[in-house]
């Protein structure tokens, strides 16, 4: 065990859990309307307590077992054979546990914001928990626990570069936010504006310091590979949050608060992949491209086809992880074959396991809340509460 690592992930640990709670959910919070901040606050914390429980008893094992090429396989179900003596490297195991516990938790949390305003709550719950054991943790042992996606598998000996997450996080929760935007359909009133872009400030924030824990936390060691990941991630949030800003001024005549520090998101997002293997200068250039790619992203899934993925996860998360997957092979840092080749496998089996859940659990609870509930809003319909009481 070396003991200036395993500070570090500690210290990592604890930035990534605090993207999703409180960042995230002040982040999405702030973009809905004000009857539904606390139906997406409970969403995010459930999805947090439920994902932390479901990866001890099986997400850990599936992920990072000594399986085969495509399963983890359960035989570290429940951490079995693993104490606190127990290495993973140079970092004791329950820690690297932990460490991937919090992007478990994030990753289907991320997909929240594609269903807000109109979502069963039971179905939320479900969907994440099977989501995240039959979609996420396969994908995670095919690319990061020795799968066949990795080094030595179908690619070859240099297999897929994917530092922190650009297809094992952003790609897969792109995709599934995606499909159920579109099983959901449009919400029936979505002309309100953030009710709270303060909330959204200040969640955006969070979440750009919490991501030097995702991404420096990532090198797994306390050296300067770490420092150029967490160098290298800073650089392209900010250059993206600028062309974002720019872009807007260009295009609508003003740059927005909301604008920035969504730009801040997808810069973010697709340095996430790349972190690992680019210097300063490849990250200006990825998030100078990711504020307007992924600007109009979002106007292509909105204005052109039409699906009202309402915080736009996909065109930010998701085209931003696939983007930044490429440019590692743009770059030079990794192969064409194997970058191209894992976005296409990730991405079709991410889209038929996230169909085939859709319709599973919606047979069980129901996918979307009456028109009536989705009306009064969720906050007072599912949950009984108010965010904002302007009578006390």
């Amino acid at each position: 065990m070396n003991g200036a690592d395993t500070a570090w992930i500690i210290v990592a640990t604890a930035l990534v859990l605090f993207m999703t709670l409180p960042g995230l959910a002040l982040f999405y919070g702030g973009l809905v309307r004000a009857r539904n901040v606390l139906s997406v606050f409970m969403h995010c914390y459930a999805i947090a307590c439920l994902m932390s429980v479901l990866w001890l008893a099986f997400g850990y094992s599936i992920a990072f077992g000594d399986g085969n090429a495509v399963w983890g396989g359960l035989g570290k179900a429940f951490l079995t054979g693993i104490d606190a003596d127990t290495l993973s490297g140079t970092l004791p195991e329950v820690l690297f546990f932990a460490f991937q516990m919090t992007f478990a938790i994030i990753t289907p949390a991320l997909i929240v914001g594609a269903y807000v305003e109109r979502i069963g709550f039971g179905f939320v719950l479900l969907f994440s928990a099977l989501w995240m054991l039959l979609c996420y943790a396969p994908v995670t042992h095919w690319i990061w626990g020795g799968g066949f996606l990795s080094d030595g598998g179908i690619f070859g000996e240099t297999g897929v570069r994917d530092f922190a997450g650009g297809i094992v996080v952003h790609e897969t929760a792109g995709l599934a936010a995606l499909l159920i935007a579109i099983f959901l359909g449009p919400r029936r009133d979505a002309k309100h504006p953030p009710h709270n872009p303060g909330y959204v400030f200040i969640g955006a924030a969070m979440l750009w310091v919490g991501w030097f824990g995702f991404n420096g936390g990532s090198q797994l060691a306390a050296d300067g590979g770490a420092a150029m990941a967490l160098t290298v991630t800073h650089i392209s949030a900010a250059t993206a949050s600028l062309t974002w800003a720019l872009w807007e001024k260009i295009k609508f005549g003003r740059a927005s608060v909301v604008g920035i520090v969504t730009g801040t998101i997808a810069g973010l997002a697709s340095i996430t992949p790349a972190s690992g293997f680019v210097g300063p200068i490849e990250a200006l250039v990825i998030g100078a491209i990711a504020g307007v790619l992924c600007q109009e992203a979002v106007n292509l899934v909105r204005q052109t086809l039409k699906i009202d993925d309402t915080l736009d996860v996909f065109a930010v998360h998701g085209v931003g992880g696939i983007f930044g997957t490429i440019m590692i092979a743009v770059f030079g840092a990794g192969s064409w074959a194997a970058q191209l080749g894992s976005l296409a496998i990730v991405g079709v089996y991410t889209g038929v396991v996230t169909v085939v859940l859709i319709f599973v659990v919606k047979a069980i609870t129901p996918l979307r809340v009456d028109a009536e509930t989705e009306h009064s809003g969720l906050d007072i319909a599912a949950h009984g509460e108010r965010a904002y009481d302007h009578a006390s």
